[in-house]
């Protein structure tokens, strides 16, 4: 699989509410560098990453995602992505519905287990 088909991927397991945790890279010890920016968070290492990603999962449902704008590229080792996304997700515990455009980007690394994140970042996107 490529960058670009784990990507799609990615967004496939959120729509069906699959577990994420699989598509972050393992660290190495002591090394924190890993970092998800989510629309109102800020994740740091694998652990808390995979923790933050389960956490979704488990209180969130119903999401939609389309990607109007994927862009990768790769190289070797190394993959980079931005996209335009609108994503939408019912919260359990409130009931609540969820409906944004985002912006998202990101790097990969590819390991002995195929293309896996390193970094991501979303953020919604105010119209000017």
């Amino acid at each position: 699989m490529d960058a670009r088909a784990t990507i799609t991927a990615y967004y496939d397991a959120l729509r069906a509410g699959d577990p994420l945790g699989p598509y972050i890279a393992d660290e190495r010890p002591d090394d924190d560098s890993f970092v998800k920016f989510g629309i109102s968070e800020r994740l740091t290492g694998d652990t808390e990453i995979r923790r933050g990603l389960r956490r979704q999962t488990e209180t969130t449902t119903d999401w939609t995602v389309t990607s109007h704008a994927l862009r990768v590229s790769q190289r070797d080792r190394c993959a980079w992505f931005s996209d335009d996304v609108s994503m939408a997700w019912t919260a359990t515990e409130t009931g609540a519905r969820h409906d944004y455009h985002t912006r998202w980007s990101g790097t990969l690394e590819r390991t002995s287990d195929g293309w896996r994140f390193v970094g991501v970042h979303v953020s919604t996107a105010d119209q000017i």
